[in-house]
């Protein structure tokens, strides 16, 4: 059964065969890679695997241009299906183009609900935090996404054109209820 993990440099194999089956020029969206980051060697890998989990600590410093995010990785068993991740603000690339939550699913494991599901756990995760509304992006031709992010209660906003192309920008609220019914429940 798929779930929602933690990065681990135990699924390297299997994260480089994922890779390989999206192509050099394909993004990981929600998973948080850079180009600098060295994943192809077994201690790379783990590094940028601490380096993941070094980024949703609030006490510590983020780098130039992110902002503090957690990251799951979709996996069944010892399989890498996919990454989702909670960016916990937005900066102003973020606003515009990125969302605060970003998602992707390996081609071998597309059809079969698994980024449906791990959004809902993520917007869950979302409302523990605090935060009382995301926004989530995608490119106007990726109809699974689309799908996904109205099925998980997005409500277009806009389609615009951004830094990275055209978007279409979603938001969801987290609360059935407005603030003060919350505060008074």
């Amino acid at each position: 059964m798929p779930e929602l993990i933690p990065p681990t440099p135990r699924l390297h194999s299997s994260w480089l065969a994922a890779r390989a089956e999206w192509g050099d020029e394909a993004d990981m969206d929600g998973a948080g890679l850079g180009s600098e980051d060295d994943v192809d060697s077994p201690e790379g890998f783990a590094a940028w695997v601490d380096s993941l989990h070094r980024r949703a600590d609030r006490a510590l410093p983020i780098e130039q241009g992110r902002v503090h995010a957690t990251y799951w990785w979709i996996a069944e068993g010892d399989t890498y299906l996919g990454a989702i991740d909670l960016r916990h603000h937005l900066n102003a690339f973020l606003l515009d183009a990125g969302g605060h939550i970003g998602y992707s699913v390996r081609p071998s494991a597309r059809g079969r609900g698994l980024a449906g599901r791990a959004l809902e756990s993520v917007l869950h995760e979302a409302r523990v935090m605090g935060m009382d509304r995301v926004l989530l992006t995608c490119d106007p031709g990726n109809t699974a996404s689309v799908r996904t992010i109205e099925r998980g209660g997005g409500v277009l906003e806009d389609v615009r054109e951004t830094l990275i192309g055209p978007k279409r920008r979603y938001w969801i609220d987290l609360w059935p209820t407005s603030p003060k019914a919350r505060r008074s429940s």
